[in-house]
């Protein structure tokens, strides 16, 4: 591996970070709402088989009132 400078290395970060194309505001905002939605639907679905389960182990060995 070849050693370079930090001056070169700081000469090809900033090249590299030019390159960088941030997203747009309201795609920053879809972004986020999206992933709420998918946290609750996903944290519903896990509630659900999380209470199927429960009620399979009470079934079956009694446990529970």
């Amino acid at each position: 591996m070849a050693k370079t400078s930090p001056a070169q290395f700081v000469q090809e970060v900033r090249r590299e970070a030019a390159k960088v194309t941030w997203p747009s505001r309201k795609e920053t905002g879809i972004s986020t709402a999206m992933v709420f939605v998918m946290v609750i639907l996903a944290s519903v679905f896990f509630l659900v088989v999380d209470q199927i389960l429960a009620f399979g182990v009470k079934l079956i060995f009694g446990l529970g009132g």
